[in-house]
C-alpha cells in the first residue's frame, strides 16, 4: 500500500518556490517568436510587430502600443469593416523588449513563410512581422449573416506569422475531384492557391434559433489544404 506523502514533502512539492520554478519564463533562443507555453506567445521585439488588438497580456522593455489607424488598411478594407462591423483589428507594437500575447486560451502555432502564401480567418491571426504583405478579403454572399467569419486575411511573402486554434487543429488535403466542405466557424486557414465558395442551405426552419454555421458551408476545390479546429466560433450577426 502506497504511503501518503509526508507534510514536509507536501510543503516542498507545493511551495511558492516550486511553483515559480515550474512556471517561470525560459529563454529558449528560438528567435523573434517563442512559445512560452502552448497558449502564450513571446515576441522578442526589436522594431515593429503587428499584433491582434487586445492580445497583449504582459510586456517588458521600452514598448509603445498604437491602435491601427482607420485607413491603415486602405479605403477598401474600411468599407468592408463598415458593412459587417467586424474585421482584423490590429495594434502596432514598437520598440525593444518582450511582449507576451494570448487570445482566449487558444493554442498558438508559429508559421515561417518563405516567399509563400496562406489565408487565415481574421479572428485566428495573433501576430505577424511587417515583412509579410496582408490583404483582407470578404465573402460577400453571407455578409448579412456571419460578420466575423467573413473576414479572411491573405498573407504573402517571407516572415513569421502566429495563428491560433481552439484545441488541436486538423489539416485536410484538398485534391482535384475531392472537394472539402467545412463549417466557416470551424475553419482556421487554407493554402493560398485555394478559393473557397459558399454553399447555402438556409430555410426558416434551419436558420431561426441556430447560431451555428451548419446551414452554411465553405467548399474548397482544387489542390491544397484546409485547417479546421474542433470548435465552432460563432459570429452570427445579431441584426441579420
Amino acid at each position: 500500500m502506497t504511503q501518503p506523502p509526508s507534510p514536509n514533502e507536501v510543503s516542498r512539492r507545493y511551495s511558492i518556490a516550486e511553483f515559480v520554478k515550474a512556471t517561470e519564463q525560459q529563454e529558449q533562443g528560438h528567435g523573434v517568436f517563442e512559445l512560452e507555453t502552448p497558449r502564450m506567445l513571446e515576441v522578442n521585439l526589436n522594431g515593429r510587430m503587428h499584433t491582434k488588438l487586445g492580445s497583449m497580456v504582459s510586456y517588458r522593455g521600452e514598448v509603445k502600443f498604437t491602435r491601427e489607424g482607420i485607413l491603415d488598411q486602405g479605403v477598401g478594407s474600411l468599407l468592408k469593416k463598415a458593412i459587417s462591423g467586424e474585421g482584423m483589428r490590429l495594434t502596432y507594437a514598437d520598440g525593444q523588449g518582450k511582449v507576451y500575447l494570448a487570445d482566449a486560451g487558444k493554442k498558438v502555432f508559429i508559421l515561417c513563410l518563405n516567399n509563400e502564401g496562406i489565408v487565415v480567418n481574421g479572428n485566428d491571426v495573433l501576430a505577424f512581422e511587417p515583412s509579410l504583405d496582408h490583404k483582407i478579403s470578404m465573402m460577400k454572399k453571407v455578409a448579412g449573416m456571419m460578420a466575423g467569419g467573413l473576414f479572411n486575411v491573405a498573407f504573402t511573402g517571407s516572415g513569421l506569422l502566429a495563428i491560433t486554434s481552439h484545441y488541436e487543429p486538423l489539416t485536410l488535403r484538398v485534391t482535384p475531384g475531392n472537394p472539402v466542405f467545412t463549417d466557416p466557424n470551424a475553419t482556421v486557414a487554407w493554402s493560398a492557391g485555394l478559393t473557397p465558395n459558399i454553399k447555402t442551405d438556409v430555410s426558416l426552419k434551419t436558420f431561426i434559433g441556430r447560431a451555428s454555421g451548419e446551414s452554411l458551408q465553405m467548399i474548397f476545390e482544387g489542390e491544397g489544404f484546409v485547417v479546421i479546429q474542433p470548435y465552432e466560433e460563432v459570429y452570427l450577426s445579431q441584426n441579420g
